[in-house]
């Protein structure tokens, strides 16, 4: 069919190189979405097993953080005046009560005291590279953010609680950060970034850094689910997942969390490693990590792929499902405990 094009013996030289060039650019795009998109294991499908005693009262607890923190508190950012210091407050009196000493990193921001609350659960090693995990608890001017993020905040509590008592080879730092919201995003005065640069200037060496960032909005409807240009092709169309999200560099750590999500939670579960400038994969306190080359991942119900009502008033607690929820949080803690226990 070619054989008009070109010379009368056969194709043209010129159509052979653009065919060969279209396969490699094909063999190439292929090669990139499997890398991103890979991950160990299968995706946990079917009914849930019966929620544990443990997970029961994990759901409890959880709801009882995010309606303190979206309803009693409400809007978490430098204006209103003083609700900062309420959540600070709350989250200083609920990590006491778990038996840590709470660490601040004061800075100013326009005039005003804001602080990163941090605490500590020591490991057997004094060299290996700590684990950071971390969620953000300010909101979106305007926004209750029960959702986004009082759900990462929320986990990042009691994954520190249920953890107290281990006895794990790495050092693990549950840090709250402030400022992660506009109009501090991705600016010099996200909390983030500002704790990240000091571990850079202190040389401490980082492990893994885990962001937790908004983990209760599931739907089994489908076309729940959306995403960037052509990853729909790839993923699942129904938003009852949890997604573990990473850049290239990060890749590595993507896979080995979701692995061992897999391996110890029954929920479904879905890994990404994408360029960082892809809508949504930078999109959180993890990005602040990889700007001091610390490998960092988000676990996250996805946000505004899934949640129609994410940086909205409407964010608050009844749209949230706190038992898959629960679900979430114990498997993770089982990945931050094997992740803490690696040589």
């Amino acid at each position: 069919m070619f054989e008009s094009i070109g010379s009368p013996t056969g194709p043209s030289w010129k159509l052979r190189i653009a065919l060969a060039l279209l396969i490699v650019l094909l063999v190439a795009g292929a090669t990139s979405a499997w890398r991103m998109t890979q991950m160990p294991l299968r995706s946990f499908e079917g009914p849930f097993p019966a929620l544990s005693d443990t997970q029961m009262e994990l759901a409890s607890r959880l709801t009882e953080h995010v309606r303190f923190l979206s309803g009693t508190v409400g809007v978490r950012n430098v204006d209103p005046v003083g609700s900062l210091q309420k959540t600070e407050d709350y989250l200083r009196e609920r990590l006491v009560q778990a038996g840590y000493t709470v660490k601040d990193q004061t800075y100013t921001v326009q005039g005003d005291a804001v602080r990163n609350l941090e605490v500590e659960l020591a490991g057997s090693s004094s060299t290996a590279g700590i684990i950071v995990i971390g969620a953000h608890y300010d909101t979106v001017p305007g926004t209750f953010g029960a959702d986004d993020n009082a759900t990462g905040v929320a986990a990042t509590l009691e994954l520190a609680r249920l953890l107290k008592t281990s006895r794990l080879r790495r050092t693990i730092r549950f840090v709250f950060f402030v400022n992660e919201e506009p109009p501090f995003f991705q600016t010099n005065e996200m909390g983030s970034l500002v704790y990240a640069e000091k571990l850079h200037r202190d040389g401490v060496p980082v492990s893994a850094m885990i962001s937790l960032e908004m983990l209760g909005f599931y739907s089994d409807a489908p076309g729940s689910q959306k995403y960037p240009p052509l990853f729909s092709l790839l993923y699942p169309s129904r938003g009852n997942f949890v997604a573990f999200v990473g850049n290239p560099e990060s890749r590595d750590l993507v896979r080995n969390a979701t692995r061992r999500f897999r391996e110890s939670a029954r929920f479904p579960s879905e890994g990404v490693a994408a360029p960082a400038n892809l809508a949504g994969v930078g999109w959180s306190d993890h990005w602040s990590f990889w700007q001091q080359r610390y490998p960092a991942i988000m676990i996250t119900d996805t946000a505004l792929f899934r949640n129609p009502y994410y940086h909205t008033f409407q964010d608050t607690t009844e749209r949230l499902d706190f038992n898959k929820m629960a679900r979430v949080v114990d498997g993770i803690r089982s990945v931050v405990a094997s992740l803490a226990d690696e040589n």
